[in-house]
């Protein structure tokens, strides 16, 4: 867990907001079956498969699979420079991503992406320190870092997570 207790607590507070927010339909199913922020945190630990939804030119949805790394409350990930993926991004930053774990779990995120690690440009203020995670979960040399691989934040706007047995996912 690297969250801060104020990551902790905005993090709880869009999954309330999200939650409050949805369909009866959704929250008839996930109200009592959810986990909280500290619970959520101690669950999305190392690599998490995404499936990573965008949008092409002609708004249409394509998905792709992402390794996610969800840091300081919000998912990040990565893909090539040259990838559909990160032309979709660059011109259009909205998208959603999903992280399943059989029946067991589901973290469903809807938001805007940033650019980390901004070819030409000025990274993100806390890409030194994400890089180093990186680096260290990868290896330095997985890639050539600096034009390889481009890094995402999903900003999101909107969480929601299915639990459906919290004892399976969280120890305390």
């Amino acid at each position: 867990m690297r969250e801060t207790p104020e990551e902790l607590s905005e993090l709880q507070a869009l999954l309330d907001s999200s939650l409050s927010r949805s369909t009866a339909h959704l929250r008839s199913i996930v109200v009592e079956r959810t986990l909280t922020a500290a619970q959520l945190t101690r669950v999305l630990t190392g690599m998490c498969t995404l499936a990573l939804s965008t949008v092409t030119a002609k708004g249409e949805p394509r998905i792709s699979g992402a390794d996610g790394h969800f840091l300081h409350g919000r998912w990040h990930f990565g893909t090539a420079p040259g990838a559909a993926k990160a032309r979709h991004l660059a011109a259009r930053p909205a998208a959603s991503v999903a992280h399943l774990r059989g029946e067991d779990l589901g973290v469903f995120t809807h938001g805007t992406v940033e650019v980390l690690n901004p070819r030409g440009g000025e990274p993100a203020a806390d890409w030194p320190d994400l890089l180093a995670y990186f680096q260290e979960f990868y290896g330095p040399d997985a890639f050539d870092w600096d034009n390889e691989v481009v890094y995402y934040r999903l900003r999101p706007h909107w969480m929601t997570v299915y639990a459906p047995d919290v004892d399976t996912l969280v120890t305390t």
